[in-house]
């Protein structure tokens, strides 16, 4: 099961779906914007061409029971990390085989390990209609075994779709 370690400051989020009998779960923490600029620009929290732990705290988790296809990247049945790769106007979901470690390093960069990278899943992007307050990310079944990821903060979402097999 994916849990996230989360601070005081942050709410503990999981997303879940079952596809085919067999579930899909996503654990991370979820910050809240607290009137600050999240996404684009140098003076934003995240800025635009760095690695985001896609939450807050520990870095976001995923278990599947399913093999999992995501355009373009194939991911084994198991436990992941998850990273969004916050390219300027368009962002990748990035899948790490590493797991368990804190989301960024003490110095502030990123945790994620180039060589412990399944892949990157280019991410469908969006604007909520209204700004997005506390951090979220939903998971859905379509039909057959497709799934829909998504996550939303800010003035900004984000999606990607796969198969579960």
């Amino acid at each position: 099961m994916a849990h996230a370690r989360c601070t005081a400051a942050n709410q503990q989020g999981t997303a879940t779906v079952t596809i085919g009998g067999k579930a899909v779960t996503i654990g991370y923490c979820a910050p809240s914007m607290k009137g600050r600029k999240i996404f684009g620009g140098a003076d934003a929290l995240q800025p635009d061409n760095t690695i985001w732990r896609a939450g807050a705290d520990s870095a976001t988790s995923l278990h599947t029971d399913a093999d999992l296809a995501f355009p373009g990247v194939n991911v084994p049945k198991g436990d992941y990390t998850l990273y969004i790769a916050l390219n300027t106007g368009k962002w990748d979901l990035v899948i790490s085989k590493q797991t368990g470690q804190w989301g960024i390093n003490r110095d502030g960069s990123t945790s994620l390990e180039k060589a412990q990278e399944v892949g990157r899943v280019h991410l469908t992007m969006s604007k909520p209609p209204a700004p997005v307050e506390l951090y979220k990310i939903a998971l859905s079944s379509a039909a057959g075994n497709k799934g829909k990821l998504e996550l939303a903060w800010e003035n900004v979402a984000a999606s990607t779709t796969f198969t579960a097999q």
